[in-house]
């Protein structure tokens, strides 16, 4: 309908924080829409940016009162690539799957997010952008960013627990008339959920797809993600071939290097057996573990240069993800939970 697209162009591309302020749309639909709806209906607890400004989190309060995190992440210009800015979103308060490496893993599950409290993570960081564009420090001439670019759903909580909002959100944010970011912009990361990936794969809007991995071997994945009890490696690896058969696209397979835990040659060579099957289109992103109550350490550089070079021997791409905001306590669920214990005091 002609309203609804004029509203949804003041959400999602004006970025209105006020019904008031969409002058095209009659008095008394303005009036009516700021008495049965709101906009923004989180409040933000606290906002820290990291010491170098790239990267930026907020602690934001639902109406019922639950805590969720978010992030901006922003990256310079690097070769022929332009600047970056990727929000990474939160779909739950809490989470029920428990990794132990995890901080939002220990907190336990509180509730679902809407499609619109998923949605309104990204217009909060868009609206400050709009407002503010960012230069990389450092790099005169380098052209300022003042939009979003990518969206990655590896916040507090498990996309794929929250399927229909989260598809939701994902269609509201991809729509033409809606925030208008591209599908191969955003990435749904999961921790196995077998069913909900095979679903994903016949879904017309195609999204990344990223496996919280972790580690090759059952044993071992089972002591650090219960999920693992339910879902295998061996099904879980169908399904991710189903799912590359289907989309023809690359599987990102986040693995958190844990010192003295899966770091070691051997579960690299395993790892590297357990991915050289999906060839091409399998990528793992090396991931140094943020430190959390759970006292784990991450590995030093060459530790984690040695369990790459393995993976390159057996053919599977990778990379190793640069930490962000640590000094802000970037990772997920770390903010939450100081807050708390703040609170709490």
């Amino acid at each position: 309908p002609f309203r609804a697209k004029q509203i949804y162009s003041w959400l999602y591309q004006y970025l209105a924080t006020d019904f008031s302020a969409m002058t095209n749309l009659p008095r008394a639909l303005r009036q009516r829409l700021a008495e049965e709806a709101s906009i923004g209906p989180m409040i933000v607890r606290s906002e820290l940016h990291s010491k170098d400004d790239r990267t930026r989190k907020i602690l934001l309060e639902l109406v019922d009162g639950k805590l969720i995190e978010s992030v901006l992440m922003l990256y310079p210009p690097l070769g022929e690539n332009s600047p970056r800015a990727t929000v990474c979103v939160s779909t739950q308060a809490g989470c029920a799957f428990g990794c132990t490496f995890c901080a939002t893993g220990q907190m336990g599950f509180d509730r679902h997010l809407s499609a619109g409290e998923i949605v309104a993570q990204v217009l909060f960081f868009a609206r400050e952008l709009r407002a503010d564009p960012w230069t990389a420090a450092g790099l005169p001439g380098s052209a300022p960013i003042d939009h979003i670019t990518n969206i990655v759903l590896m916040g507090m909580g498990e996309p794929l627990h929250n399927y229909d909002n989260v598809l939701q959100a994902l269609r509201i944010l991809n729509s033409a008339d809606g925030f208008n970011l591209g599908a191969r912009h955003m990435t749904v990361s999961t921790v196995g959920l077998v069913p909900a990936i095979r679903k994903l794969s016949q879904e017309p809007l195609q999204v990344n797809l990223a496996i919280s991995l972790h580690a090759p071997t059952n044993e071992l994945r089972g002591q650090t993600m219960p999920v693992n009890r339910k879902y295998p490696l061996q099904e879980l690896l169908a399904a991710c071939q189903d799912y590359i058969a289907a989309t023809k696209r690359q599987v990102t397979f986040e693995y958190v290097l844990l010192s003295g835990v899966n770091d070691t040659a051997g579960y690299a060579h395993q790892l590297g057996e357990l991915l050289a099957p999906l060839k091409q289109y399998a990528h793992v992103n090396c991931i140094p573990v943020n430190a959390t109550s759970a006292s784990y350490k991450a590995p030093g550089p060459e530790a984690i240069r040695a369990f790459r070079d393995i993976l390159f021997e057996h053919g599977v791409s990778n990379s190793v993800r640069a930490e962000r905001g640590d000094d802000i306590a970037a990772a997920c669920g770390q903010l939450r939970t100081r807050f708390e214990k703040k609170r709490q005091a």
